[in-house]
């Protein structure tokens, strides 16, 4: 946490428990004013191409431009309430031959809407990074499980078998399209560009009549060195509805792994049991109850991906008022917004990439619920067969309904399930089809249709998206 801060007084939660050194780090106030400054000599260099700028002065700034002191700005903030101004300040007081030509003909968010961007791109990258992890984690376990039967629930109610790989692909179906929008984000994200204060360049105009240079073409040498581009049109912002397709990228990408999450809770849950969290040698449960294995790895991951759902929603607002060329009240909370919503997806990967690598599956009891649920669903290959064989195919219905209901009442009552046996033995079926014919058809565990086919499909997709040799 360093020297500054300490836990008697409020801290964020990501200030030292959610998120990693490496995302804090891209959202520090330290890297923050580097990009400033990054961004600052970009102007001077093409400034300096226009003839405004002289190289000694440039050169003063690139070799103070790692000395942020955020002290010496925090005061001179306090004096004059604006803290990129304070900023200036501070630079300036570092560069003896540079100082005076800081900033110039800019206004404060053609430096802070660029710095923005760059941190914006930096934090993308990272959570792409992360998420392409959890991909190759979820294809490994797809691979193992592909053929692995189990039952599937419709409205939480036992339904047909499926396969444990083809559930896994279901998230992985959804997270191929959240690396799409993401990357798509990525690669359209623009800066401000240097358009002054209502955004016409007027003052960029009035710097460099009789340069040979636009402001345009000034503009376009800046964003080169910074790895952007710019918009066409801004006002004294750039569109920051740009904010909310970013949000609403990450809140997508939220939906995917809370369901992924949730889906994990109920099948932890005692009465399925088939999957569990790994859990550590020393880890308790509970502080009241030592025998609980709670799920905590994914509950977290829901909780913090309902935190993230609702960010968006406040990008929606900024954009929509922003009224005219600009207004300030977006500025407060895009300083909480923007890290705190990076740091807690941060988050949220790192505990899926735990989760899914150390994800144990119980082999019992994914057994057990296929015997006892898995045999209604078989019944319907009963029922198809029966039909192709020539009996009536309502009069069989009502046969197999019948038993269904008699076996479940038996189900309920916590006896095994006597379908198969009460169903091979019925003579008004064994007419028909053999007993031990009847009885490999209720076998449910070769009951998954298409499932390993079309897990393999989505396996195939995701790993050439991963670039993984086949």
């Amino acid at each position: 946490m360093g020297d500054q801060y300490s836990h008697d007084t409020f801290i964020s939660p990501f200030t030292w428990r959610y998120g990693s050194e490496e995302m804090r780090s891209l959202w520090s106030e330290q890297h923050k004013r580097l990009l400033l400054r990054k961004v600052w000599i970009a102007l001077a260099t093409a400034q300096h191409k226009a003839g405004l700028v002289s190289r000694e002065q440039l050169a003063d700034l690139i070799a103070h431009q790692d000395q942020v002191d955020i002290q010496r700005a925090s005061e001179l903030e306090a004096q004059i309430h604006h803290d990129l101004m304070a900023e200036i300040r501070t630079y300036a007081e570092q560069c003896p031959i540079g100082g005076s030509i800081i900033h110039l003909g800019a206004t404060s968010m053609d430096i802070l809407d660029n710095m923005d961007v760059v941190r914006q791109k930096e934090s993308l990258e990272l959570i792409l990074k992360r998420t392409r992890q959890f991909a190759l984690e979820l294809s490994i376990r797809m691979e193992q499980y592909a053929d692995v039967p189990c039952m599937a629930y419709t409205h939480i109610q036992p339904a047909e078998p499926t396969t444990i790989g083809y559930r896994l692909a279901q998230t992985a179906q959804d997270i191929l399209d959240d690396l799409d929008q993401l990357e798509a984000v990525l690669a359209n994200l623009r800066g401000k560009g240097m358009k002054g204060a209502v955004g016409t360049c007027a003052s960029y105009a009035v710097l460099l009549e009789d340069s040979g240079i636009t402001p345009m073409e000034l503009e376009k040498e800046v964003m080169e060195q910074l790895g952007l581009v710019s918009f066409t049109a801004a006002t004294q912002v750039y569109p920051r509805k740009q904010d909310w397709r970013l949000g609403t990228a990450l809140s997508g990408l939220c939906a995917t792994l809370y369901k992924f999450a949730i889906d994990f809770r109920l099948l932890q849950s005692p009465a399925i049991g088939e999957w569990s969290e790994p859990f550590g040698s020393m880890q308790v449960g509970s502080s009241a109850m030592p025998f609980k294995r709670n799920p905590i790895h994914s509950e977290k991951i829901d909780s913090l991906c309902r935190y993230v759902s609702v960010q968006s929603d406040i990008l929606w607002q900024n954009a929509a008022n922003t009224l005219l060329e600009r207004t300030l009240d977006d500025s407060a909370n895009r300083r909480v917004v923007f890290p705190e919503m990076f740091l807690a997806v941060d988050e949220i990967l790192l505990t899926a990439i735990k989760l899914t690598k150390g994800m144990q599956i119980h082999d019992t009891a994914v057994g057990r619920n296929l015997a006892q649920y898995g045999l209604f669903a078989a019944s319907e290959r009963l029922l198809m067969e029966l039909g192709k064989r020539g009996a009536d195919r309502q009069e069989m219905h009502e046969l197999l309904r019948t038993h269904s209901l008699a076996a479940w009442a038996e189900v309920q009552r916590g006896h095994e399930n006597p379908l198969a046996k009460s169903l091979s033995e019925d003579p008004e079926i064994t007419c028909r089809i053999p007993q031990e014919k009847v009885v490999e058809l209720l076998n449910a565990g070769d009951y998954v249709g298409e499932a390993p086919l079309r897990t393999r499909m989505i396996l195939e997709q995701l790993n050439r998206k991963l670039g993984i040799q086949q």
